[in-house]
């Protein structure tokens, strides 16, 4: 009697290649991550400090941050320039989606189009933060000269000295800078639906707005801008007068300013790290296939079970 060849499992090399990937997650993000929440119930600060020691109110540090009225204007701030960066960055880079994955429009040159709207992810925030600086001088700078020129203003305006404007030009930097990231991501993932789908509502005389609202809208991302440091530290440093101040800069500034408050720092990203995950499942949430999720409750009610009288088993009907 022959014996029957064992298939060969290569399940095994799947996991020692994400040895180093897992290695590496584990030390420089978990670890920090687990460290920071734990210091947020701590009074560590200061430089050169090793000792630690647990408050007796543990949410000490988080009461505080609450109270902070920096703090609460960070929040406002972060909300403000996320939505002002964050919806004509979506609306544009899923338009731009929607235009390369159009199967009707042939579209010739995408790979240059793609580069030139990615360009801007790609410069250092350095180099940006003093660009725009120029750009916004006062008393003498192109934005300035410009609106002199063509009469619209009599005076140099000082557009870094209004909250608003302020406000508005780091939005707009946020989002010419990510517009095209954004894009692209959106391009990857609707080349990754099943070009069945786009068939099938070709076939079933769907529109290309249909097309694009019900096939290509659901792949997308929002969460990014709640990180936004970068520019609003190199451009206006927060400025001004908080205007600019953004989460994470308020954080950066109690760790690594003044007093170095790194338990406050840590309440904060905690904080942070909540309402991003709260986000995230609302997001996800809205974002389901419903038809999947309304086909696993059908399946869900015809599989189930019904307890016999006296038996007390379980049967499926």
């Amino acid at each position: 009697m022959k014996r029957k060849k064992k298939g060969v499992s290569y399940a095994k090399y799947g996991y020692i290649f994400s040895i180093p990937f897992v290695v590496i997650f584990l030390i420089f993000s978990l670890y920090p991550i687990i460290y920071t929440a734990v210091i947020g119930f701590t009074d560590l600060k200061g430089l050169g400090r090793t000792d630690i020691n647990f408050l007796d109110d543990p949410f000490l540090n988080f009461k505080a941050i609450f109270k902070n009225p920096s703090f609460q204007k960070s929040l406002s701030n972060t909300a403000i320039i996320w939505t002002f960066n964050f919806i004509p960055q979506i609306l544009i880079a899923l338009l731009l989606t929607a235009w390369f994955t159009n199967r009707r429009n042939k579209m010739k040159g995408q790979g240059v189009f793609k580069i030139l709207f990615y360009m801007p992810n790609i410069i250092t925030a350095a180099t940006i933060a003093i660009l725009f600086n120029a750009l916004f001088a006062y008393p003498k700078g192109p934005v300035n000269d410009l609106l002199m020129m063509l009469g619209i203003s009599e005076k140099p305006i000082e557009f870094l000295r209004d909250k608003w404007t302020a406000r508005n030009i780091v939005s707009f930097i946020q989002f010419w800078m990510w517009y095209g990231h954004t894009m692209i991501i959106l391009i990857a993932g609707v080349t990754g639906i099943d070009p069945t789908i786009f068939e099938s509502a070709e076939i079933d005389g769907a529109s290309s707005a249909q097309t694009f609202f019900h096939i290509t809208l659901p792949v997308t991302s929002m969460l990014g801008g709640l990180q936004m440091f970068d520019i609003p530290k190199l451009f206006l440093n927060g400025g001004p007068d908080n205007a600019t101040l953004t989460t994470s800069v308020f954080i950066y500034n109690q760790a690594f300013s003044g007093s170095y408050m790194y338990n406050r720092a840590a309440a904060a990203s905690m904080v942070m790290f909540v309402i991003a995950t709260i986000l995230s499942g609302l997001f996800f949430f809205a974002l389901r296939d419903k038809d999947e999720a309304q086909l696993k409750k059908e399946q869900k009610k015809a599989l189930k079970v019904k307890k016999v009288k006296g038996g007390g088993q379980w049967h499926e009907i």
